[in-house]
Parts: C-alpha cells; sequence; structure tokens
C-alpha cells in the first residue's frame, strides 16, 4: 500500500511501513547515514540521518522513524544542515590529524561526509583520543584512536558472524569499542575475517601490512620470490583502476607481479584443482567407512578456528585437505626450486587472496614443513592495487601474460571456488566421477548458485544420492550445527563460507557502496566456468601427471603428507 508524503514541498509516493530513509532513496534522494547498515534493523545513534518533520519539535531519525500520510519533511533545511555539520564536527574535534598517512585516507567515511558538509576549520577542539594501538593480531589492526563509535563493527560481527569479539566498553565520554575484559584482539575470539574492516568508516579497524618486508625480498638476487593469487583476486582487482567491476585480471595481474619484481608468478586456481580432488577422495572415503558425516568443507581459515574455539566438537567432521593457498604453498616450496644447490629456505612465497583471516592461517604451526612455512606472506586485494600502484605499473596498458609452469594449467572449476557454492559444485563433479567412473552429464549445479546464503541440492550419482549444502555467514550454521551434534544432519557434504557470498566478499577486497559490485564479481566467476572447455577438476592435465609422478593417487599417504593438516580445540577468552 503506497501513500502520499511532502518532501521539500514536492508530494512523493512511499510505501506504508517503510522508514523515511527508505522512502528517501527509493524517490532518489539522498541523506548520509554512518551507523546504519543495509539489511540490518536500524540504531538511529549517529543522527546524521535526521530531518526535519513538520509537527516535531526535536529533528527526527529518518533511519528508523516510519512515514505517515501526508508528513511534511525538509531534508535540507538550514537546521538540518547546521545539525549534521555539528556532528561531523563533533566527531572530528577528538580525531587524529594523520590523515595523509592514514590506511583510508582518500576512502574515509568522515572524510567524506566532512567534504560534503563543507566541513573547512576546527571551530571545536577536543582533547585528542589517546588509545593503545592493537599489533598482536596477524590479520588486523585495532585504532581505537579513529573509532568514532558507529557501533557498525560491533553488530556485524556479533549479527552477521556470531562471533561477538567486539562490544561496547564503559559509558559516556569513556566509551569505547573493544574485546572481552579490553584484551589484544590476538587474544580474544576474533576469526580475522575482516568484516568489520569492511564496514568500518574511518581506519580504526584495517588489515595488517607485510609490505616492507615484501618490498625488502624482492631487492635481495639470492631469493626467488614467488607470487600466488586466488580466483577471487582476479575478479575484484579491476574495481581499484575503475575498470568494469567483475572483469577477469588474470592475465594482467600475471604481467604486473613480474613488473614489481616477482621471479615467479602462479595462479592458486591450480591448488583449487587439487583440493577439490583431495575433498572427493576424503568424502569417498568417510562414504565407504560411515564415519564423520556430514563432512565440513576447509577452504576457509575464518571458518576453521570459529570451529575450533565455538564447536570443538565438529571438528572430526571437518575435511583435512589444506586450503587451496596453502596447497599451492606446498606445491611451491617443494617442487619450485630452480636448482639442487638452493633449498626451502631460498624461497619467499607470498599468496594473494581475499581475506585477512589468511595471514593468520599462514602463520598457524600445522601450515608448516619442519619448521619452515607453505607462504611466507599474505596480501590482500586492497594491498595488491597499493603494491601496483607503487611500483607504477601501468594496468590499463600492460599486456596480458601466462602465468609460470607448471602450474598455469587449471580448470574453471577451480576458479568457483571464489564464490559460496562453488567448492561444494567442484567438489561434487569430481564425486560424480568417483562413484560412477563418467563424467557429470551437466557440469553446471544450478541450485549451488545465485547470491543466496544458503544453498542446498540432491545429486543422483548412480544408485547413490548425495546430498549438499553450502552456507554463509556464520550467523546462518548455527542450525547445521544443532542437527549435526543431535545426529540428525540429512547433509553428506556441507560448504561453509565466514563472509556473506564467499570470498569474492572478502575482508580484503575492494570496499563498495553497491551490493551489485558483489553480484557482479560472482556473475563473473560462473561467466569463467560457463565458457570454459575444462570444467572438471579430476580432468587437469597437469594435476594428473603430479599424482603419477610423486602422490599415486588422491587422499594417499604421500598426499596426506603434503595436503593434509589436523586441527584442535583452541582456548579463547569469550
Amino acid at each position: 500500500m503506497y501513500i502520499d508524503i511532502e518532501v521539500n514541498n514536492k508530494v512523493i509516493r512511499a510505501r506504508k511501513g517503510d522508514t523515511i530513509l527508505e522512502a528517501l532513496r527509493e524517490n532518489g534522494i539522498q541523506i548520509p547515514t554512518l551507523c546504519r547498515l543495509e539489511d540490518f534493523t536500524p540504531t538511529g545513534a549517529c543522527r546524521l540521518c535526521a530531518v526535519e518533520v513538520e509537527g516535531k519539535d526535536r529533528l527526527i531519525p529518518a533511519c528508523s522513524y516510519p512515514v505517515e500520510e501526508w508528513m511534511k519533511i525538509k531534508t535540507h533545511s538550514q537546521r538540518v544542515i547546521e545539525a549534521r555539520k555539528m556532528i561531523v564536527e563533533l566527531l572530528l574535534s577528538n580525531h587524529p590529524d594523520d590523515c595523509l598517512y592514514c590506511e583510508r585516507n582518500g576512502n574515509c567515511e568522515l572524510q567524506r561526509l566532512a567534504q560534503e558538509l563543507n566541513v573547512r576549520e576546527r571551530r571545536i577542539s577536543g582533547k585528542k583520543n589517546k588509545a593503545k594501538l592493537d599489533l598482536s593480531s596477524p590479520g588486523l589492526i585495532h585504532d581505537p584512536a579513529k573509532c568514532v563509535l558507529c557501533g557498525r563493527c560491533v553488530r556485524v560481527c556479533e549479527e552477521n558472524q556470531s562471533v561477538a569479539t567486539l562490544d561496547f566498553i564503559s559509558k559516556g565520554n569513556y566509551t569505547s569499542i573493544g574485546t572481552a575484559m579490553q584484551k589484544d584482539i590476538n587474544f580474544s575470539n576474533c576469526i580475522q575475517c575482516g568484516q568489520c574492516i569492511m564496514v568500518c568508516p574511518t581506519g580504526a579497524l584495517h588489515e595488517k601490512s607485510y609490505f616492507d618486508s615484501i618490498q625488502q625480498i624482492i631487492n635481495k638476487e639470492e631469493v626467488t620470490v614467488v607470487a600466488q593469487y586466488s580466483a577471487s583476486v582476479v575478479v575484484s582487482l579491476a574495481e581499484e583502476f575503475n575498470i568494469r567491476p567483475g572483469k577477469d585480471l588474470t592475465g594482467v595481474i600475471n604481467a604486473a607481479l613480474r613488473k614489481i619484481g616477482f621471479d615467479k608468478v602462479f595462479d592458486s586456481t591450480f591448488g583449487a584443482d587439487l583440493y577439490a580432488v583431495e575433498q572427493a577422495a576424503e568424502l569417498s572415503e568417510r562414504l565407504d567407512k560411515e564415519e564423520n558425516m556430514p563432512m565440513l568443507s576447509s577452504s576457509c581459515p575464518a571458518w576453521i578456528k570459529y570451529v575450533e574455539q565455538a564447536h570443538p566438537e565438529l571438528i572430526p567432521y571437518l575435511s583435512a585437505v589444506k586450503s587451496p593457498e596453502q596447497i599451492t604453498g606446498s606445491l611451491v616450496k617443494k617442487y619450485c626450486l630452480d636448482s639442487k644447490d638452493k633449498n626451502q629456505n631460498d624461497i619467499f612465497s607470498v599468496a594473494i587472496v581475499s581475506c585477512p583471516a589468511k595471514k593468520f592461517e599462514a602463520q598457524r604451526q600445522e601450515m608448516t614443513s619442519k619448521g619452515i612455512a607453505d607462504v611466507d606472506a599474505v596480501m590482500t586485494t586492497r594491498e595488491l592495487a597499493k603494491l601496483i600502484k607503487l611500483y607504477g605499473v601501468d594496468i590499463h596498458s600492460i599486456e596480458p601474460e601466462e602465468a609460470n609452469q607448471p602450474f598455469a594449467k587449471n580448470t574453471s572449476a577451480g576458479m568457483l571456488s571464489a564464490a559460496l557454492g562453488g567448492t561444494a559444485e567442484a567438489v561434487m563433479r569430481t564425486m560424480y566421477f568417483n562413484i560412477t567412473g563418467k563424467d557429470m552429464p551437466s557440469t553446471k549445479i544450478s541450485k549451488l548458485r545465485g547470491t543466496k546464503n544458503f544453498k542446498q541440492t540432491k545429486i543422483k550419482m548412480g544408485d547413490f544420492q548425495l546430498s549438499v549444502a553450502s552456507v554463509s555467514p556464520l550467523n546462518k550454521i548455527e542450525e547445521l550445527v544443532k542437527e549435526i551434534n543431535n545426529g540428525k544432519s540429512t547433509y553428506h557434504y556441507i560448504e561453509v563460507m565466514a563472509c556473506p557470498g564467499g570470498c569474492v566478499n572478502g575482508g580484503g577486497q575492494p570496499f563498495y557502496r553497491d551490493e551489485k559490485m558483489i553480484k557482479n564479481r560472482t556473475k563473473s566467476i560462473h561467466s569463467i566456468d560457463d565458457k570454459s572447455s575444462l570444467r572438471l577438476a579430476h580432468k587437469n592435465p597437469v594435476l594428473k601427471e603430479f599424482y603419477e609422478q610423486y602422490f599415486g593417487r588422491p587422499n594417499s599417504e604421500d598426499a596426506k603428507s603434503l595436503f593434509h593438516t589436523n586441527y584442535a580445540e583452541r582456548k579463547v577468552l569469550l
């Protein structure tokens, strides 16, 4: 049902039950917000969306106030503009003056609001925030001095991720946001997913960078510096250079990394192919033994950490296969030495991914071989863009190049791992072959595609019917956890991703204001698969050669020693 309201002396139509903000945006009228998150219930905390409503003494928060028939609203009256300007000035009064050095310089919502509201002088001087910079975490940095108390990180961590690492502490002028008992993030239950970074309007939360160490290593001639990049990076990097969102920049990334100084460049999709083949073999073994079912995916390090600390009873159900990046790292360290005179210490391996949780994963003890890490350093998509700009590489004019051998050959099944449902789809294609001895007639599994956060399907494989589900973010997993713990789960395989929509929406991806960008990334991944002539991981010719030469078969003891790992309960301060 629609009603008429008057906005800035013009009559517009609004749906009954909508908030003023929703009605305004529906009619192309924009007003600023700071605490608001799409698809979350409004709090009205920041008051930047305040509007003037006839008959009301005070300004009304548009995000939480419902429209009423023939309501008369002023969105940009002098009173409203002055109020918004005052709010921003108060936020800036005790905010650090280090914009030039800030991680979010040029991409800061507080900076943008100050510009839009023409805040060009300091009229209010407050005592500067002096808070401890938390550098304890391998994946992210917490700078409380830059926090504007919008509460967005608190809400996304609790409501989307079901982790609740962050919360409001104290009250009044002493209010801050921190972890339980104000301990460092590394001692909290943070899963390093980085979704708090994605919603933080300032630089209070950002990924931890290893730029300096990577630059120093690149300049050492005696070290072979190797880079690998995941599928989620190739379809999102374009946004950082004003190229069409979702455009596949695989060849461009290869060329850019070589110009920067990397000796070898690999595509992690090869590792994703191997991941799918190993998982399919492990699932086949569990089905034969009828134990530890359903099998839970293991490619998302944030999900793994969540299980270790929140649901350790699920550890036996986790797949033992390492993530595609760690698999690729293992292969690089073992089989990519330039000469017999070199050893694993002469290779410096960098993984370029969409997720700060991979920084945490890389330093895990389980991801080492004889004390040597599979991956030495991790960069996010945003950091890759900065590195390319730092070295003056012109993305727009560079000629695409192929990745280095032997991992240049991969299938589109590995590419699918970037989007929710893709890992399950890739594993099912190989499972079909394992069970029937034939390739799946139609490789596209439509029910595992799309943008829903929960997907499920049943696939007929000979005389057997396999039940599969894909789910994200972590707040969607609790019902499935109850079913598993009660022995009532009907699924054989469950893919879990911590970030909504999967790695395409990881915490290290380019910042975005439009949800269409996430859909474009997902659409691009599926388009690459639809157009590919090689869509089955087990059909990768180089992969088959590796198994024949080194491992014999998937899930063999030799394969397990390099590609499998184990997990244990993790005690944290909740």
